[in-house]
C-alpha cells in the first residue's frame, strides 16, 4: 500500500469517524421528532377511527331499520293478497323490492365500513406498541447516557483530583529541597564565620588539651614568683 493510499485512507476514517459523530450527537433529536410526529399521526388516525366508527353505526341503524321496513311491507303484501286486493299487493311488493335493494347497498357498505374499523383499529394498536417500545429505548438510551455522563465526570474529576496531588507532592519535594539546600548554606556561613573570629581554632586548642592564659589565677602566681627573687 503506498503512502497516499494511506493517508487517503486515514483521512476518509477521520471524515467517517466525525460524520458518525455527528449523526449520534443528533439521534435523539431525531428519535425525539420522529414519536411527535408519529404521536401526531396516532392522533390523527384515531380521529379517523371515530369518524368512521359512527357511520357504521349509523349504517347499522339504517340496516337494522331497513330490516323491520322489509319485514313489515310483507305482512302488508300477505294481509292485501288475504284480502284479494292483488294490484295493492303488487305496488308493496314493489316496496318490498325497493326497500330490499337499499338494504343490499346499505349492508355492502356496512361490511366495508366494518372491516375498514378492524383494519384501522389493528394498525393503531401496532403503532401505539411501537411507539411505547421505542420511548422506552429512547428513555434507557437517555438513561444509560445520563449514567455514563456522570461516570465521566467523576473519572475526570478523579483525573484532576490525582493530578493535583500529584503537582502538590512534586511541590512539596521542591520546597524541601530548597530548605536542604538553604540549610547547608547556613551551616557552610556559620563554619566560616567561626574560622573568621578564631573560635574554631580555640575550640580546636581545647579539644587537645592545650589551654592558653588562665586569666587572674595565672597573673597572682606570676606575681608571687617575682617576690621571691
Amino acid at each position: 500500500m503506498s503512502v497516499w493510499t494511506r493517508l487517503f485512507s486515514a483521512i476518509k476514517g477521520n471524515v467517517n469517524d466525525a460524520a458518525e459523530s455527528v449523526a449520534d450527537s443528533q439521534a435523539l433529536t431525531i428519535l425525539d421528532q420522529e414519536m411527535r410526529e408519529t404521536r401526531d399521526e396516532i392522533r390523527k388516525s384515531e380521529q379517523s377511527l371515530t369518524s368512521i366508527v359512527a357511520k357504521e353505526k349509523l349504517a347499522q341503524h339504517k340496516v337494522s331499520d331497513l330490516q323491520k321496513a322489509v319485514t313489515e311491507h310483507e305482512g302488508f303484501a300477505i294481509q292485501a293478497m288475504e284480502k284479494g286486493d292483488e294490484a295493492l299487493a303488487m305496488e308493496v311488493a314493489e316496496k318490498i323490492s325497493q326497500l330490499e335493494a337499499e338494504l343490499e347497498a346499505e349492508q355492502q357498505f356496512l361490511t366495508q365500513v366494518s372491516a375498514s374499523v378492524v383494519q384501522l383499529r389493528k394498525s393503531l394498536k401496532d403503532s401505539k406498541n411501537n411507539l411505547r417500545l421505542m420511548q422506552q429505548q429512547v428513555d434507557t438510551v437517555k438513561a444509560t447516557a445520563s449514567v455514563q455522563k456522570a461516570q465521566e465526570g467523576l473519572s475526570s474529576r478523579h483525573l484532576n483530583t490525582n493530578s493535583r496531588m500529584k503537582t502538590a507532592a512534586e511541590s512539596l519535594e521542591r520546597i524541601k529541597s530548597k530548605q536542604a539546600h538553604r540549610g547547608a548554606e547556613i551551616e557552610a556561613a556559620r563554619e566560616m564565620a567561626s574560622e573568621e573570629d578564631g573560635s574554631d581554632l580555640k575550640a580546636k586548642l581545647k579539644s587537645a588539651g592545650i589551654t592558653g592564659s588562665g586569666g587572674a589565677s595565672d597573673v597572682l602566681a606570676r606575681l608571687k614568683a617575682k617576690q621571691s627573687v
